[in-house]
């Protein structure tokens, strides 16, 4: 890890974060979890929310795929996404779902806020929740060109965090 430059945990702990929050909303898969640990350790997320049925660490399955990134990110858990989605909106985060509604922007036009902004990942069958939706400051989209409607969570989490590094770093 040194040849590779990488921080220590408390090195991670102390560096300065992009201000961006992952929102888990009732995410089942432990695997996809751990993903979403890893994926915000390597760009520095400042903050992952887990919220209703999400699992927390510690977790040896979510251990597989986060290698030790859960100890790393910070993270709370909340038993009601709308608890969470308001207390961000309270703190002045922008929030905005990732999911495919009428008045959704393309990732490809989307344009972050210059401040701090939470990204909603939903349940891997049924999406963000209807009951969060309405909390949101609006929708994104990932564009998609096959046959399939959605993607893998730790997939269009994965997309999101990058796009949203190159934005807001």
């Amino acid at each position: 890890m040194e040849e590779l430059h990488r921080l220590s945990v408390d090195e991670f702990k102390q560096v300065e974060k992009l201000p961006l929050t992952v929102v888990l909303d009732n995410v089942r898969s432990l695997n996809n979890i751990g993903s979403v640990f890893r994926t915000s350790d390597a760009f520095r997320v400042e903050k992952i929310c887990l919220c209703g049925i999400t699992a927390t660490p510690p977790h040896r399955d979510i251990h597989k795929t986060a290698l030790g990134a859960e100890n790393a990110v910070e993270w709370a858990y909340f038993g009601e996404t709308t608890d969470c989605v308001r207390m961000l909106k309270e703190q002045g985060c922008q929030v905005y779902a990732v999911e495919q509604v009428d008045d959704s922007v393309m990732l490809d036009t989307f344009h972050a806020p210059k401040k701090r902004t939470a990204i909603v990942f939903g349940n891997e069958l049924d999406g963000v929740g209807d009951d969060v939706l309405p909390l949101c400051d609006g929708c994104i989209e990932i564009p998609q060109f096959g046959t399939k409607h959605s993607l893998n969570i730790s997939i269009a989490a994965g997309i999101l965090i990058w796009e949203m590094w190159k934005q807001l770093k």
